[in-house]
């Protein structure tokens, strides 16, 4: 069949050989300061991340367990303590996991993605519970915290990671090549 023929759609149009157009919404000096300052809050996270959950509490030791089962300390949580520290326990790891969400797309812009930056905060958050429950006295593993600080990230990340991420760094766009022609 000859190439006059073919129907407009499935013509092939010649492959482009030029990289991917990247656009900004916002100038270099700005994109430059935001991911700084990015970086000086993600640091100082890190810095509160640790002093909340790394340092010895050896007062508590006798009341630590740990928690290998999903819900565990949640309904202990909902069934057994006040209203005001089971909001304390509960909406403080929520708060705990918010800023990686806001934070990680600014800083990695391969991390952008929901899931990248679930997996990220939920692997980095692991290891924060293992450290508590193997090294520090007084402090237990507990899945429970790991899903909190997972779910408070995937709240500052639909809140304002998303549009933080794609505001400081560039969207690939993908010239157009006789294969996505075919597929419209």
């Amino acid at each position: 069949m000859s190439r006059a023929v073919l129907p407009l759609r499935l013509r092939a149009r010649p492959r482009t050989t030029e990289p991917p157009r990247e656009t900004h919404p916002l100038p270099w000096p700005i994109r430059l300061l935001a991911m700084l300052l990015a970086f000086v809050c993600m640091v100082a996270f890190a810095v509160v991340l640790a002093r909340l959950t790394l340092e010895p509490s050896p007062a508590s030791e006798a009341l630590t367990h740990s928690n290998l089962h999903p819900g565990r300390s949640l309904r202990a949580y909902l069934d057994h303590a006040r209203a005001g520290e089971a909001l304390r326990q509960i909406g403080g790891n929520v708060l705990l996991g918010v800023p990686f969400g806001v934070l990680v797309p600014v800083l990695a812009p391969h991390a952008r993605g929901l899931l990248r930056v679930l997996l990220l905060t939920a692997t980095v958050m692991l290891l924060v519970e293992l450290a508590q429950g193997a090294v520090v006295t007084g402090r237990a593993f507990d899945i429970d915290d790991v899903l909190l600080n997972t779910a408070g990230a995937l709240i500052g990340h639909l809140l304002l990671g998303r549009r933080l991420g794609r505001a400081v760094h560039a969207r690939r766009r993908r010239p157009r090549t006789a294969a996505s022609d075919v597929s419209r």
